[in-house]
């Protein structure tokens, strides 16, 4: 139902993109509530709000700052008694659908990927190659488990229980969020929670969104043609802008152009795309 006020309804606009997890150093780009709660504070500060719609872009990433991320704009949703309407954009995966699920709504694009709700940990394993290369491994540890899953010794089945344990409680945390937040709306399946993911319709016939929309057009629909969208997104933070500013950041805070932790962290994020083709 369109919106009926006296004046044109503002609705803030806030940019959920990229990979989620400590920006933690120059150049860098994940996503955080350090980083983003400022932006977050500016789009609940107006005194007259419609609504605060989330754009979320994300492959996902930390589970711990998607569910501080979630929780910090439920509490201002709270405060301020404003509802929260989420759009997935390209992707609302892992920690990019936990972040969709601090709205009261969702929707998604028909070709949107939305879902995988699952937990992994990844590795490799280096002991044969550094026997073959005649290099001796020697580690020192106080704790019987403070070597656990190191990549330069056999894998240890103790080791693996562990951590499928851990991912096991980390995968309940994550389906107790998902039944909390989409009530009576999720259609649980043997795939839901299968770490799987659909396009916007099929995520949709699940519950997992509640319908197939595009930001411009639904909150022009919901709020009528004069609302007023103030899109507010975080700081970038790039090289160029801090050296131009001309405020706390110096030169020689940026000791070398070429990160070496900086590029491999861009792989990451790379490979975390990837894995929805984008």
């Amino acid at each position: 139902m369109p919106f009926t006020g006296a004046s044109a309804p503002l609705v803030t606009v806030i940019d959920l993109a990229g990979v989620i997890g400590d920006a933690g150093g120059p150049g860098r780009r994940g996503m955080s509530l350090k980083r983003i709660e400022k932006t977050l504070d500016a789009a609940f500060r107006p005194g007259k709000l419609a609504a605060v719609a989330l754009a979320v872009n994300s492959p996902g990433g930390s589970p711990v700052q998607s569910r501080l991320i979630l929780q910090a704009i439920r509490r201002r949703a709270k405060e301020k008694d404003v509802p929260v309407l989420s759009f997935i954009e390209d992707v609302g995966a892992s920690g990019g659908y936990i972040l969709a699920l601090a709205g009261d709504e969702i929707y998604a694009d028909e070709s949107s990927i939305v879902g995988s709700i699952g937990v992994i940990a990844g590795g490799f394993g280096f002991h044969e190659a550094i026997r073959r290369l005649g290099v001796e491994r020697r580690v020192h540890t106080a704790g019987e488990n403070k070597a656990m899953l190191d990549p330069f010794q056999p894998e240890d089945p103790k080791d693996r229980d562990r951590l499928e344990k851990i991912l096991g409680d980390l995968h309940e945390q994550f389906k107790s969020l998902v039944r909390e937040r989409r009530g009576g709306k999720l259609k649980e399946d043997d795939e839901v929670f299968s770490g799987a993911i659909w396009t916007g319709p099929a995520a949709a016939e699940r519950g997992l969104v509640d319908g197939i929309a595009q930001l411009g057009d639904f909150l022009r629909a919901r709020f009528g043609k004069d609302v007023k969208v103030k899109r507010i997104a975080p700081d970038g933070g790039s090289l160029v802008r801090k050296l131009l500013a001309g405020g706390e950041e110096r030169i020689d805070a940026f000791p070398a152009l070429i990160d070496a932790d900086e590029l491999i962290a861009a792989g990451e994020r790379r490979a975390l795309w990837a894995r929805y083709g984008l």
